[in-house]
């Protein structure tokens, strides 16, 4: 008995329903990055494990898919993008014009826990300024979030953006005598309070000389706890952002390298995880590649957006009427008479060339059919070629009407 293979857990195959559905998100973000004047790069799958072991954190290192090669180097394939930036603009940053607006969309990898929304194998949108220490690129950063999601289909009614400062907790820390080493661990435990029962958050705290009471009470400071959040806040209200804001000081995001304003967009009745996440991280250009650039960015995975698509009415339709749309026929061209076999094929290729999606039946079929099998394609137009070619008859199936055309009114009778 043959042996049945199973896709490996936490990786996906993608029909073609699937892929309509990931090219529609991937058009989207390409759309709307571009719309704000970014361009799109792109960086290897395999990376040097050390890259992600000098600034990731432990969290990311232990979840990597690391071997060692055929050359005896230990690699990483990717589970994350901004180091391979970090990198790349690093070796090259003298090369452009500052800021960097670059975006990319790549397959990434963790071993983590397949769960909803969470696979370990993902699509991911990421999208940076680099050379730019304005709170101006923080904002345009958020805008550029809230418009991927109004792009989707998606309103204020739907999501919100909970915006926070890392460095608001860092000063935090100091002024309450939390020591050097345990800011890190500080910063840890802040950014997983929603997940962790409340003794168990009180006594990690109390280990580093705080109290949850305290942690509490800095948390209802709101915006007052950041001057920097402050002025985002108030380019992203002139805007007409206001309404998708949340100002939230439980963010502070997990990856270790982050060191000021940082944002998560969630739908509103939060059942889902992170939706996209971000923030600055100014010294990680100098960590990676000794190049002193500050940088912020964001990032977006195919997993939890095509999920809330999917569940949120508006931007279900819309997706539908995407997918529906890739899997359009425009012409789908009958042969009535078996001998015009070579003229139908040269219409075919006339019209391909012309740019439509046009389908035909192999092999001979009945007229019958073939009008079923144009049907059942969705196609628009079917071109009956038939014993009076070079005449041949183009009908609108939606409109059942019919005009006669010859191969070289074929495109102007599709087009009236």
């Amino acid at each position: 008995m043959a042996q049945k293979f199973q896709t490996l857990p936490g990786f996906r195959d993608f029909f073609p329903e699937d892929c309509a559905a990931r090219n529609y998100i991937f058009d989207v973000w390409r759309r709307v990055a571009r719309r704000y004047g970014f361009v799109e790069y792109e960086g290897p799958i395999l990376e040097p494990t050390e890259l992600y072991r000098r600034k990731s954190g432990d969290e990311i290192v232990n979840q990597l898919f690391c071997f060692e090669d055929k050359g005896e180097r230990d690699v990483s394939m990717r589970p994350e993008l901004t180091p391979t930036l970090a990198r790349m603009a690093a070796a090259r940053q003298r090369d452009f014009r500052k800021p960097l607006r670059w975006f990319a969309i790549g397959q990434f990898f963790r071993y983590e826990k397949h769960q909803k929304g969470r696979g370990r194998e993902f699509y991911q949108f990421n999208c940076d300024i680099l050379g730019e220490d304005s709170r101006l690129a923080d904002a345009e950063l958020v805008a550029l979030a809230i418009d991927l999601m109004r792009e989707l289909g998606f309103t204020d009614q739907d999501f919100r953006i909970r915006i926070s400062d890392r460095n608001a907790w860092v000063e935090f820390a100091q002024k309450n005598s939390v020591a050097e080493e345990d800011i890190t661990t500080f910063l840890q435990i802040i950014d997983k309070m929603e997940r962790t029962a409340e003794e168990k958050t009180a006594s990690q705290l109390e280990a580093i000389g705080l109290s949850l009471p305290q942690i509490r009470e800095f948390l209802e400071s709101g915006a007052d706890a950041s001057t920097d959040l402050q002025g985002i806040l108030d380019d992203l209200a002139a805007r007409g952002f206001a309404s998708y804001l949340e100002v939230d000081l439980s963010i502070v995001r997990g990856l270790a390298y982050y060191t000021g304003p940082v944002f998560e967009i969630f739908d509103i009745g939060k059942g889902m995880r992170a939706v996209a996440g971000g923030g600055r991280y100014d010294q990680l250009l100098n960590l990676i590649g000794g190049v002193d650039l500050p940088a912020c960015g964001f990032a977006m995975g195919d997993m939890v957006i095509t999920d809330l698509v999917r569940e949120t009415p508006g931007p279900d339709k819309l997706l539908t009427e995407a997918i529906e749309a890739d899997r359009a026929i425009e012409v789908f061209v009958i042969v009535a008479d078996p001998g015009k076999q070579a003229e139908a094929a040269g219409i075919i290729q006339r019209l391909r060339e012309a740019g439509k999606r046009v389908h035909f039946s192999f092999g001979e079929a009945k007229v019958g059919k073939q009008f079923q099998a144009a049907e059942q394609a969705g196609a628009k137009h079917a071109v009956i070629v038939g014993s009076e070619f070079p005449e041949v008859s183009v009908k609108n199936l939606a409109a059942r009407s019919e005009v006669k055309a010859t191969p070289d009114t074929i495109l102007e009778a599709l087009d009236s």
